[in-house]
């Protein structure tokens, strides 16, 4: 087997190395770095919730106050004026297979939730498959899902057990994006990646506002008369795009894809370029997979890779601060890695990443994702069952 193929998701399970004892590396070591505002600021990190069961992604409606944590067995949980609330928002256990790579996986509140109470999850079926599925929040209790209204938006089958991809996420175009890894096993045996009539190894984007259950968004690339390929397809060309953000002020896509065995990568383009194939089974990082020479003027290159020196093994992808609490790193894009589990940030501008700048470098688990809550603040999902939120360090000013 070739080294970290995956990411892999569950508390027992190591991608590469020795399992390590976290419930005792409680220790951060922060950094203080310069940031492209001038300024010098460090980062640490606060419990929001704990004894969670394999907490794998953190997000809540725009302007909400509460944060809403997936565990990924299959329950929803709320964070609610600083306690975690007993009763699950949503609980689909009975639904969902877990885990490794399966599970319950993410959920995106529509951006009428206020007015709608759509919510749409994102999770792996007891036969393996993917399922995105709505349901809405109860109209008499606001802390819960109705488990009854479960509507099946869209179902893909996957052929293996890995590369589930895993975020639904909306848009600022108000549609919905989904992303899906190439089916698993090694280096795409299927093909997916550069199959356009294939899901999987994409970046899909559909309207759930129109047709039932949901219609190929206008502007897709594939959806003219004599193009092939499918409809619901918006990038390509992805091996397990397991988290991506978009950073609205700018018009930026960020997708941070989980390598094979030796690069990891973070994929930034504009919001509004369809169409784009980001290289794999071809490429892998910015150079050729299998055939050393390949042809890669086709594709999109990415705007970061990394190694799997000193044991970097699968890419956590995260978001671009847009909170009030830490002006200082506006703009910055955090991300991680599973098997090491720093914090890093980058800046983009004028076509090119800086640096990466390392806030964190161990105490916090082996990270599996990060979240945002409805103020645009960041949080990390670990694999000690904690939640955490990003806040400045000990000497800095007071927010």
């Amino acid at each position: 087997m070739s080294r970290a193929p995956a990411i892999v998701l569950a508390l027992t399970t190591i991608v590469c190395g020795t399992p390590r004892d976290e419930a005792a590396a409680t220790t951060q070591k922060a950094t203080t770095q310069m940031v492209s505002s001038g300024q010098s600021i460090s980062l640490t990190t606060q419990v929001v919730a704990q004894g969670l069961d394999q907490p794998v992604y953190a997000t809540a409606p725009a302007a909400d106050e509460r944060l809403f944590i997936v565990e990924q067995p299959g329950r929803i949980r709320i964070v609610e004026n600083g306690a975690l609330v007993q009763k699950p928002f949503l609980d689909i256990r009975s639904k969902v297979g877990c885990c490794g790579e399966r599970g319950l996986l993410s959920v995106a509140f529509h951006p009428q939730y206020r007015a709608n109470g759509f919510l749409f999850v994102n999770y792996t079926d007891r036969n393996g498959d993917t399922r995105i599925e709505r349901y809405t929040v109860s109209p008499a209790d606001r802390d819960r899902a109705d488990p009854a209204s479960a509507k099946l938006i869209l179902a893909i089958a996957q052929p293996h057990a890995n590369h589930n991809g895993g975020l639904n996420l909306f848009g600022p175009d108000g549609m919905l994006y989904i992303g899906m890894g190439d089916g698993g096993s090694q280096g795409d045996p299927h093909g997916n990646g550069q199959n356009r009539n294939a899901l999987l190894g994409k970046l899909l984007r559909i309207n759930v506002d129109r047709g039932d259950p949901y219609v190929v968004s206008d502007g897709n690339p594939f959806t003219r008369a004599g193009v092939g390929g499918r409809g619901e397809i918006w990038a390509l060309g992805l091996r397990n795009p397991w988290r991506f953000a978009f950073d609205k002020g700018p018009g930026l896509l960020y997708i941070a894809d989980v390598g094979q065995d030796r690069y990891e990568e973070i994929n930034i383009a504009p919001t509004s370029s369809g169409g784009l194939n980001y290289g794999w089974n071809v490429m892998d990082g910015d150079g050729c997979f299998r055939n050393p020479g390949c042809s890669t003027a086709a594709f999109q290159k990415p705007a970061v890779v990394y190694n799997h020196d000193d044991g970097n093994c699968s890419i956590i992808g995260g978001f671009v601060y847009r909170g009030r609490k830490i002006p200082e790193i506006q703009g910055e894009y955090f991300y991680s890695d599973y098997c090491n589990s720093w914090v890093k940030s980058i800046s983009f501008a004028n076509g090119r990443a800086s640096a990466p700048r390392q806030w964190i470098s161990r105490g916090l688990g082996s990270i599996v994702s990060f979240g945002e809550d409805g103020q645009g603040e960041l949080y990390i999902c670990s694999s000690n069952g904690r939640v955490y939120r990003i806040v400045k360090g000990s000497g800095n000013p007071a927010p």
